[in-house]
């Protein structure tokens, strides 16, 4: 997938992934990658800046596989800002689909 791509919508996918189910850095990663190839050193700066902004909040959990997990969880700041995100990428993605179906028939 073209990386510009991947840039612009790897904010909203980490959002509304969370808004699912609180996930921990490595397993939201996995769960990315399985529909977009991420770099770990693309995500966890993205969730730094999420956190800094308020989007996301942190816990530390205890993992009976080892060391306790820090666990990001979605505020409702965050959620406010997902659902705008989600609209306004729907907005965006009829408008280039149009476009191409118009040029292009």
């Amino acid at each position: 997938m073209n990386v510009q791509f991947k840039k612009g919508v790897l904010e909203l996918c980490v959002l509304v992934l969370i808004s699912k189910k609180d996930q921990y850095g490595y397993e939201l990663a996995q769960n990315i990658s399985r529909n977009i190839e991420v770099a770990d050193g693309t995500l966890y700066p993205l969730l730094r800046r999420l956190t800094k902004e308020q989007y996301l909040s942190t816990y530390l959990a205890e993992s009976s596989e080892g060391p306790a997990r820090k666990y990001y969880a979605l505020t409702e700041h965050g959620k406010a800002y997902m659902n705008l995100l989600v609209e306004e990428w729907n907005q965006f993605s009829n408008a280039v689909n149009d476009f191409i179906e118009e040029v292009l028939n």
